[in-house]
């Protein structure tokens, strides 16, 4: 490739406006962002905003002024169009690990008499550490395959298949949508971490029929260091399953005081402690640099740049 050629595919870019959204050094091109997100040129005024403003002049107020209380579930619905998601099915919370931990006991109890949480030898290790508490603590066994035997190691006795849709080495892709239809013709529950995948390329889970979802802010989504996680749970299962973790603000009425927990209808009974307001500002930034942006355009983009 010449550098007029490469010129010439800039000056085509769709996408080269997005450049002015991030601040990076002068002379830096970064490729961690599988890492950690480039910042986002609106995210320290965001922050700031929420902390001198919201925080500082309005105080409690701003839990219903700024709707705060609301930002999970906002922040969700932002966060599912770049997962093939419908409104209501994503919510933003906690951590990728206390996430997967939710939903992998939640999938366990949703199948009674099967034991099995199926992964593979590549998957992302805190996943398989996940998985490996969680089953030291419950009747279930994490069975782990090498990557090209996950469909037919799928049995009767399994709950959860549990895989990481990109490899964070290689960069190779699960076909999830061939893994999600074996996983329920044998009647288990399909659970994908979007970590490698949100952000960086097209993914389509209710296409795909994937029933639970995970993922972190801080890579792709640029939500900055410990961004929060968010979770997905298909329509169908959202007030079947229960959440382990049965936390206030997923109370049905959390402003009840009540004694006993009821789960709130719908995506919300996945909702434990209470937000972390200042990450989910720096979050929602992030999520912003993607206004107007195409997943199909950008995952071009991306093949063209490796090639």
């Amino acid at each position: 490739m010449t550098l007029d050629e490469a010129l010439a595919l800039d000056a085509a870019d769709p996408l080269a406006h997005c450049r002015e959204r991030f601040v990076l050094p002068d002379g830096v091109i970064y490729f961690d962002g599988n890492s950690l997100g480039a910042l986002p040129r609106a995210t320290a005024a965001a922050v700031a905003d929420t902390v001198e403003r919201q925080w500082g002049d309005d105080l409690i107020a701003s839990w219903n002024r700024h709707d705060w209380i609301g930002a999970p579930q906002r922040l969700g619905d932002r966060i599912a169009p770049l997962i093939g998601a419908a409104p209501g099915g994503v919510l933003v919370a906690d951590s990728t690990s206390i996430t997967l931990f939710t939903l992998l006991a939640a999938a366990l109890a949703a199948r009674p008499g099967r034991s099995t949480i199926l992964s593979d030898t590549g998957n992302f290790p805190s996943d398989l550490y996940i998985a490996q508490g969680l089953a030291a603590m419950t009747p279930a066994t994490l069975r782990t395959v090498d990557p090209e035997a996950v469909e037919a190691a799928i049995d009767s006795d399994t709950a959860v298949v549990m895989l990481t849709h990109v490899d964070y080495r290689s960069g190779r892709r699960h076909d999830m949508q061939s893994l999600t239809a074996a996983a329920h013709e044998a009647g288990a529950l399909m659970l994908w971490d979007l970590s490698h995948s949100a952000g960086a390329i097209a993914v389509d889970l209710n296409a795909a029929g994937a029933d639970l979802a995970v993922g972190c802010g801080y890579k792709y989504l640029n939500g900055g260091p410990g961004a929060p996680a968010f979770l997905f749970v298909a329509e169908a299962l959202q007030d079947q399953l229960a959440s382990p973790l049965s936390g206030w603000l997923g109370h049905a009425d959390p402003f009840a005081f009540e004694s006993d927990y009821r789960p709130a209808p719908g995506i919300a009974r996945f909702q434990a402690g209470t937000p972390s307001i200042l990450a989910m500002a720096a979050l929602e930034a992030g999520m912003a640099t993607f206004d107007g942006v195409s997943m199909a355009d950008l995952e071009t983009k991306s093949r063209r740049l490796s090639e």
